[in-house]
């Protein structure tokens, strides 16, 4: 650094002493120096470390201020030019420090924002790539829940369906799957692959088109009649669907569905009953069997159904249908009256079903005591409430010549199996109402009828009952959305908050019976969400005062029952509805409600009339008595001089005829109906006149002994044995059938009966073997059809003729035919010449 000089002072020479001082002095200076450089590069090093904006003060060091400090007492006191002269050099290193203080200050500040903007980009950038990773992880979740929801296990839209086509025709079976992820698809015929590289080109053609499996088959042949099957598959399951193609050709009978390979095919081989089901008189209480024998082995044994009264009966807890070696039987551990009626069994078979009926028959058990009725059958549950219920049940056929005065019902809660007594009903009345239930809670019923010989056996339990509000279902809506999902509304769910009720509305008779009145109304709208409670009045008419109608529980549903009233008086009533908050005001009145009378009984039908069925049965016919009401009738039987009816069924008969089973032959019998419903049993029919019960006509058995009487080239002359029973009456005919060992079919040779058991059968071919068989009618229709015969070969007799041959005489009609050529000729053709 160039330090100014004075002008006084130049050329002057500096005393020794001065320049001493001037080099202490500088020494100093440049100690100070190099310490206020060690403090900037301390203070920026801070500086740089905390990253100090430029906006920032600058702070000056402490030996800044201890030389400002210094040069400020010494300003006045120096007045020497060596004074002057360091006051000039400081003012000159001050300035010039102050320049480059300065100087480093902006250059510090260009670097620190360049640092800031720097800085700021960097986060930017750190910013944008976290939120560019952030979404790529929410676009890979979404994805992969997509994935995961529209993953699923494939299923057929539209399935394949079966085809006939003719021979040398093109075939296409298509069907349409939809499944997540593609599913892999496989072809079969029979259960094997079809590969179609292992068959000649263009013979099969596998297309794959978005979900639109395809199976092309051309010039189909007798061979590519078979079960074809689609299988597909994925990561989520797998299913399958077939179909099945049958390819005619113009041999008709040999091909198409009418064929006998196709319904052999389809349904196994023909089944026939070899036994016959047999009326059962079984006894309340205890168990009992149904069962019957098939020719052939039934290869499906769960096809076998077993029905009564036209509904079909499976398995249970107290009922077993079993099948072992061409055996169908039906057991019951416990029999009940309800299981009375008609029983069938029913089998398919290639030509149709087959089935048997009979009738089963259930008598009551003995009572208790001695002289009391019969227990009571169809026990149900109707309208069931949160609270209450109405029970119904069906009158015994039974009363052991004692009126029945009241019916005892009790109540079991859920599978206790405890018994008690709730209720007792008038014995005039088959219905009533079941009130003070809990909500929630199951519930069986059964019944005793009294009279006064004592109480019946119980009735067989009604029905598990839940009670609840059966009426929230049609308050809510489900709307579908999805696959398979859906979403209840309630209208409960849209009711404001409601603190006194309103009062209920339509206020009316539901049911009127001559011993209660079964009051409905609509509850308050709006509803509110709190629980409701209701309280009823009644008033008789022209009273003026309100009474209040007492309850063992709280009413909880918008039905009761009101019991105790009294005859020959009209009432109204009113309801009020009550919740947590209070009671509301009252209903409209009702309209004026009256009991009425003592129903009248059932008229008796009319114009019972009775036919001889068979040997141990006879038929009953009768006009139906029309009564809304009507549950059905009873039938009673006795001996002609007998004076006691004896019951023939326990359950009531729909409809207007009935088969009187289980009847001794020789006797004669009169009948009576009498009709049922819920008031009790009518009055009795008349009697019918006397009917004896004898042997009736019967379809004959099977003809049998079939052999051949002659031969040509295309005829045969068959003869057979006549049946061994022929039913009681004159066999009228037979009816002949006959088969060619090569073919599947059996052709009818004759539409009318013959009335010889010889036949003449033409049109046939020569060297086939043929086998027949044959059926006897009478007066009461075609009999049993009979075992095929040996096969016979259609070959011409031929034999050495010594002259004229004699004529053939036969013995029609009688057991044994007999023929004559010469002797020793016949001998040869038919040995013995006797059938």
């Amino acid at each position: 650094m160039t330090l100014p000089h004075s002008l006084g002072s130049t050329g002057d020479p500096r005393p020794p002493q001065t320049m001493e001082v001037h080099r202490l002095e500088h020494r100093q200076e440049e100690e100070r120096k190099e310490e206020r450089q060690h403090s900037l590069h301390m203070g920026s090093s801070v500086r740089r470390h905390t990253f100090r904006s430029s906006e920032e003060e600058h702070e000056f060091s402490a030996a800044d201020y201890a030389l400002a400090a210094a040069l400020a007492l010494t300003a006045s006191s120096e007045l020497s030019w060596e004074a002057q002269l360091r006051r000039q050099t400081s003012a000159v290193e001050l300035e010039e420090r102050g320049q480059k203080r300065v100087g480093f200050g902006n250059d510090w500040e260009r670097t620190e924002i360049a640092f800031l903007r720097t800085h700021r980009l960097l986060r930017q950038r750190r910013n944008w790539k976290m939120l560019r990773q952030r979404t790529e992880e929410k676009v890979q979740e979404a994805k992969e829940l997509r994935e995961l929801c529209s993953g699923r296990g494939p299923w057929f839209w539209i399935p394949l369906r079966s085809h006939a086509v003719w021979e040398h025709t093109t075939v296409l079976l298509t069907c349409t799957v939809q499944a997540s992820p593609p599913p892999q698809v496989t072809w079969y015929k029979n259960d094997t692959r079809i590969d179609p590289r292992l068959f000649p080109a263009g013979k099969y053609r596998i297309t794959n088109n978005y979900g639109l499996l395809s199976l092309e088959i051309r010039r189909c042949t007798i061979e590519d009649s078979a079960t074809y099957t689609v299988r597909v598959k994925n990561a989520y399951g797998q299913a399958s669907s077939f179909a099945k193609v049958l390819v005619c050709t113009y041999l008709g009978k040999d091909a198409g569905f009418d064929s006998e390979i196709f319904k052999r095919s389809m349904f196994g081989p023909s089944v026939e009953f070899t036994s016959v089901l047999k009326p059962v008189f079984a006894r309340e209480k205890e168990p009992f069997s149904l069962s019957c024998l098939f020719s052939e082995d039934v290869l499906d044994a769960e096809s076998i159904q077993w029905f009564r009264d036209g509904r079909l009966l499976r398995s249970s807890r107290r009922r077993k249908i079993l099948y072992a070696d061409c055996q169908a039987s039906l057991k019951v551990s416990c029999t009940y009256k309800e299981d009375e009626g008609l029983y069938t069994v029913q089998v398919p078979s290639p030509f149709g079903p087959r089935e048997q009926s009979t009738y089963v028959l259930v008598r009551d058990a003995e009572a208790e005591n001695p002289g009391a009725p019969g227990s009571p059958l169809n026990v149900r549950c109707l309208d069931v409430n949160r609270d209450c219920l109405i029970l119904t049940w069906a009158p015994p056929s039974d009363t052991r010549g004692n009126a029945i005065t009241a019916y005892s019902i009790e109540r079991c809660q859920g599978d206790s199996g405890e018994w008690v007594p709730c209720h007792e009903a008038p014995g005039g009345t088959c219905r009533c109402p079941i009130q003070g239930l809990v909500e929630g809670q199951s519930y069986r019923f059964r019944v005793r009828a009294i009279s006064k010989a004592g109480s019946s056996l119980p009735s067989k339990a009604s029905e598990l009952v839940v009670m609840g509000d059966h009426d929230a279902a049609r308050r809510k809506t489900e709307i579908p959305f999805g696959l398979g999902n859906k979403i209840t509304i309630s209208t409960d769910d849209f009711e404001d908050t409601v603190t006194i009720p309103s009062p209920p509305t339509n206020v009316h008779a539901s049911e009127i019976r001559e011993a209660y009145v079964v009051l409905a109304w609509e509850e308050p709208r709006p509803r509110g969400r709190a629980p409701l409670t209701y309280s009823l009045e009644k008033s008789v008419i022209g009273s003026g005062t309100w009474e209040a109608i007492s309850t063992e529980s709280p009413v909880k549903s918008p039905r009761f029952a009101v019991l105790n009233l009294e005859k020959k008086k009209s009432y109204v009533f009113r309801v009020r509805a009550m919740n947590q908050y209070g009671l509301s005001d009252p209903s409209e009145p009702s309209e004026p409600i009256a009991l009425p009378g003592q129903p009248a009984t059932l008229p008796p039908p009319a114009q019972v009339q009775a036919f001889r069925d068979t040997q141990t049965s006879v038929t009953l016919t009768w006009d139906p008595v029309k009564d809304p009401e009507l549950l059905g009738y009873y039938i009673y039987s006795r001996e002609v001089g007998s004076s006691e009816w004896q019951t023939v069924n326990n359950k009531p008969i729909q409809g207007t005829r009935f088969t009187v089973p289980g009847l001794r032959t020789g006797k004669e019998y009169e009948f009576c109906v009498r009709s049922v419903s819920e008031a009790g049993v009518g009055e009795s029919s008349a009697a019918t006149e006397p009917i004896r019960v004898k042997q009736a006509l019967a379809t004959p058995s099977a003809p049998y002994g079939f052999a051949l009487l002659n031969c040509g080239k295309n005829e045969m002359v068959i003869g057979w044995k006549p049946p061994k029973r022929r039913g009681g009456g004159k066999i009228l005919g037979y009816f002949l059938d006959q088969h060619d060992s090569e073919e599947l079919d059996w052709h009818a040779v004759n539409q009318q009966p013959i009335p010889t058991r010889v036949c003449k059968v033409s049109d046939l071919r020569e060297g086939h073997f043929y086998e027949f068989r044959a059926r006897a009618a009478n007066w009461a229709g075609v009999g049993e059809l009979s075992a095929p015969s040996s096969l016979f070969e259609c070959k011409e007799w031929t034999m050495p003729q010594p002259g004229e041959r004699p004529p053939v005489r036969c013995t029609v009609g009688a057991p044994i035919v007999y023929g004559s050529w010469a002797c020793h000729r016949l001998s040869r053709q038919f040995p013995g010449g006797r059938l």
